[in-house]
C-alpha cells in the first residue's frame, strides 16, 4: 500500500499546499541555521538589520507583483515604473517643490502608469504580458527623455531620511516596508477586493458570473502595482542619493522571483504576500550569506536561478497533487 493510501486509510492526509507553504518557512529557518554556523557575522544585529533593509525594497516591489499575479496576470513594467516615477520625483525635488508634494507626484505617476496597464488588460483586452511589456519600454523611454543622459544626485537630508534614516534605531526602509505590507495583507485577507482578486485569478468567467466586478478588480490590481513600484523607487533613490534612467532595470526579475519562491502560483488564484515576504527574505539571505562566505557573484546567479526553478516545480507538483485528489 502506498504512503498516500496508508495516510488516507487513517482518516487524515497532508494537503500539498500546506506542505509546500511550510517548506518555505523551513527553508528560511534552515538557511539561517546553516549560515550562522558558517559565518559568525551572519546572526549579528548589524547584519540582521542589513538583511532586512535590503529585503525591504524587494518586498515593497514584490507586494504589487503578487497582487497582479494573483489575478493570473503579470506586470513586467514595475522596474520601468519605478524608474520613471522616481525620476519625476527627483526632478520635482531639484526644482524646489516641497518634499510632501514631490513624493505625492512620484506616487501619482506610478499609480497612473499602473492604471493604464489595468485599462489595457481589462478594457482593451490585451494580454498582460504584452500590455506591461509595452509599458516597460514607454516608461523607460520617458525616463531617458526627461534626464537626457544626466544623473540627478545630492538630495536634501529630509528626503534621504527615507532611505538611510532610523526611527527607534530601526532603518526607515524596514518601517516603510512594514507600513505597506500590513495594509496590503489586510486588503487581501479581510476585504471584498481581496476575495475578488483570488476569484478572478482562479477563474475569470466564474468570478464574473458570481457577481465579481472583474474589470474593476484588474484595473485596481495594476494600479496598486504601479503605486508600490513608485514607493519602492522613492525609497531606493533616497538610499542611493541619486536617480538615473536605468535605476530600475534589474528590479523586475528579483521581484517576480520573490513572488514565485514565496509560493504564489503563476496561474493565479493561490498564494499571498506572507509567502512573498518569506521568498524575498530567502533570496536576500542567500545573497547575503554568499557574500559573507566570499562566493563569486556568477555562482550567486546560479543558486538564485536554481531556487526559482525548484519553486516553480514545487508549485506544479502541488497543483497536480490537488487536481488528482479532486479527481
Amino acid at each position: 500500500m502506498s504512503v498516500a493510501r496508508q495516510v488516507r486509510s487513517h482518516g487524515w492526509h497532508l494537503d500539498p499546499r500546506i506542505l509546500y507553504g511550510g517548506s518555505r518557512l523551513f527553508v528560511l529557518i534552515l538557511l539561517c541555521i546553516v549560515l550562522t554556523a558558517a559565518s559568525p557575522v551572519f546572526l549579528t544585529g548589524t547584519n540582521t538589520l542589513n538583511v532586512l533593509r535590503v529585503a525591504s525594497l524587494l518586498v515593497i516591489l514584490a507586494i504589487g507583483e503578487t497582487i497582479v499575479i494573483l489575478t493570473s496576470g503579470i506586470d513586467l513594467s514595475i522596474g520601468s515604473v519605478l524608474t520613471l516615477s522616481s525620476v519625476v520625483a527627483a526632478l520635482a525635488l531639484k526644482g524646489g517643490i516641497p518634499l510632501p508634494l514631490a513624493l505625492a507626484v512620484g506616487l501619482t505617476v506610478g499609480a497612473a502608469l499602473g492604471f493604464l496597464n489595468g485599462l489595457m488588460v481589462a478594457a482593451v483586452k490585451l494580454p498582460p504580458f504584452i500590455a506591461t511589456y509595452g509599458m516597460l519600454w514607454v516608461a523607460s523611454g520617458f525616463a531617458v527623455v526627461l534626464l537626457k543622459g544626466q544623473v540627478i544626485y545630492g538630495f536634501e537630508e529630509n528626503f534621504r531620511f527615507l532611505g538611510v534614516g532610523h526611527l527607534l534605531r530601526i532603518p526607515m526602509p524596514i518601517i516603510i516596508m512594514a507600513a505597506l505590507w500590513i495594509p496590503a495583507y489586510l486588503l487581501l485577507r479581510r476585504t471584498t477586493f481581496g476575495r475578488s482578486l483570488y476569484a478572478v485569478g482562479a477563474n475569470q468567467e466564474a468570478a464574473r458570473l458570481s457577481g465579481v466586478k472583474k474589470d474593476q478588480t484588474l484595473i485596481l490590481a495594476y494600479t496598486l502595482s504601479g503605486f508600490l513600484a513608485a514607493a519602492a523607487g522613492l525609497v531606493y533613490v533616497a538610499r542611493l542619493n541619486a536617480s538615473e534612467a536605468s535605476i530600475g532595470t534589474n528590479m523586475l526579475l528579483p521581484a517576480i522571483a520573490a513572488v514565485v519562491i514565496g509560493g504564489t502560483s503563476l496561474f493565479g488564484g493561490e498564494g499571498g504576500i506572507v509567502g512573498t515576504l518569506i521568498g524575498a527574505l530567502i533570496m536576500t539571505i542567500v545573497q547575503n550569506g554568499m557574500n559573507l562566505l566570499g562566493v563569486e557573484s556568477v555562482w550567486q546567479g546560479v543558486v538564485l536561478g536554481a531556487l526559482i526553478v525548484v519553486a516553480v516545480l514545487l508549485d506544479q507538483w502541488a497543483r497536480k497533487s490537488l487536481a488528482s485528489e479532486g479527481g
